[in-house]
């Protein structure tokens, strides 16, 4: 008896270290988990090449926005033009075409449209990496308990093996009690062997997130804190709308395709050419004239190109508009899934929340339960399965509660991604 009473006093004390922890570590634990997340987006090589498909995307800027490259000519006459002034000898034309005004800065609206896009494509990889990081910490988090968890337990069933054996040699005892107890230790070393299997896999996953070591170990609270959603948001889902990334790129391509509608429709307006010719002239040994082997320079000489077929053109700017009405119906479709998704989560966080009161009330109860048992074996031997059913059902609310805890603050994430944070 006095064996057990050091067995309750043992877990009990352990439960009050971990409450003792949770006052000062959860804030520990959070600045951590803000390092690793910032780690993450400085190392992370998927965010980095979103970035990079950003900057591409900017430099397509200038080009487009550039005038067409001037255009040289050179002419070599094999049987010389006489003139008055002499013979043409060779030839220089350049000439420089202008679209029509306003056409350049449309297709700078374009390309910086289709930019903004791609940097609401990186803010929107940022956000779900901060969110695959949180959730590979949380579910870390929960591994390292379950592993904790399992172990305290098994220790305490080696006790009730101990005790058992002692209550078969005074015959106060049947030996199926050392055997349910061993039926006990089996299925957890079993359990606790994929669970430390499973952490190996989760810190490999964590730390590939961030792009160091796999080897390298996480640190994580004693208790893990409880997120709650945000405040000061009236509607949580107008905030989404208004801030997710991927409508806000919705919102730019949409944006560049009515500019391309521009575009086509200044394509088919007439482009202007303005040149210049330079003509070199011999001498003629027969002319008088005092401008005689002066070279010929003709500036400007200036032209326009007319748009006759205007079926491409048209086809142009159908094409806009189908890209716009594509967007449009995109940006509906998303809005869709986005309140779908946000319905199911908060349904998650409340699921997360009651689990976490129902698992904390019910490790209470199966406490209290499982120390009347333990005192009624002590003294008369009986309700050995009960004890051990009960032993089972508080590591499963124990187990539970660091669950719901993961899970609770996973839904928080996944929430704050959606709101592009």
């Amino acid at each position: 008896m006095l064996r057990f009473t050091k067995i309750v006093s043992k877990r009990d004390a352990i439960f009050f270290m971990l409450f003792l922890l949770t006052i000062g570590p959860s804030l520990f634990g959070q600045s951590d988990l803000e390092g690793y997340l910032k780690f993450a987006a400085e190392n992370n090589p998927g965010l980095r090449a979103k970035f990079n498909d950003y900057l591409a995307a900017m430099e397509k800027v200038p080009q487009v926005g550039a005038l067409p490259d001037p255009t040289v000519a050179f002419g070599y006459f094999i049987q010389p033009v006489e003139t008055r002034v002499g013979p043409q000898e060779w030839r220089f034309n350049l000439a420089q075409s202008f679209p029509w005004f306003g056409l350049l800065g449309a297709k700078e609206d374009v390309a910086t449209e289709l930019a903004n896009a791609k940097y609401e494509d990186f803010e929107n990889t940022k956000a779900n990496l901060f969110f695959e990081v949180k959730t590979a910490y949380y579910n870390y988090y929960f591994i390292e308990k379950a592993i904790e968890i399992t172990e305290e337990n098994m220790e305490i069933l080696n006790i009730f093996k101990r005790l058992s054996l002692v209550k078969i040699e005074a015959g106060n005892a049947s030996v199926v009690d050392e055997l349910r107890v061993e039926l006990e230790l089996n299925d957890l070393e079993n359990q606790l062997a994929l669970f430390r299997d499973t952490k190996y896999v989760l810190q490999v996953k964590f730390n590939n997130l961030l792009n160091t070591d796999e080897q390298a170990p996480i640190t994580v609270p004693a208790t893990l804190w409880q997120d709650e959603l945000p405040e000061g948001q009236l509607n949580i889902l107008d905030e989404i709308y208004a801030s997710n990334h991927q409508l806000k790129a919705i919102e730019h391509r949409l944006n560049a395709f009515v500019n391309q509608e521009e575009v086509a429709t200044k394509e088919g307006l007439p482009k202007f050419n303005i040149g210049l010719s330079y003509t070199i002239v011999g001498e003629n040994d027969m002319s008088t004239a005092v401008d005689n082997g002066n070279d010929a320079f003709v500036f400007p000489s200036v032209g326009i190109s007319i748009p006759l077929y205007r079926k491409k053109y048209k086809a142009m700017v159908k094409e806009a508009e189908y890209l716009q009405e594509g967007e449009i119906l995109r940006r509906e479709d998303k809005k869709n899934d986005l309140t779908t998704i946000y319905e199911n989560t908060s349904k998650d966080f409340n699921d997360g929340d009651r689990r976490i009161a129902l698992n904390k009330k019910q490790s209470e109860i199966a406490k209290k339960v499982l120390d009347i048992l333990i005192t009624s074996y002590s003294t008369d031997a009986k309700d050995f399965e009960e004890v051990l059913r009960i032993e089972r059902q508080l590591l499963k609310y124990e187990l539970s509660y660091q669950r719901a805890l993961a899970d609770k603050n996973a839904a928080v994430a996944f929430i704050y991604y959606l709101l592009g944070n």
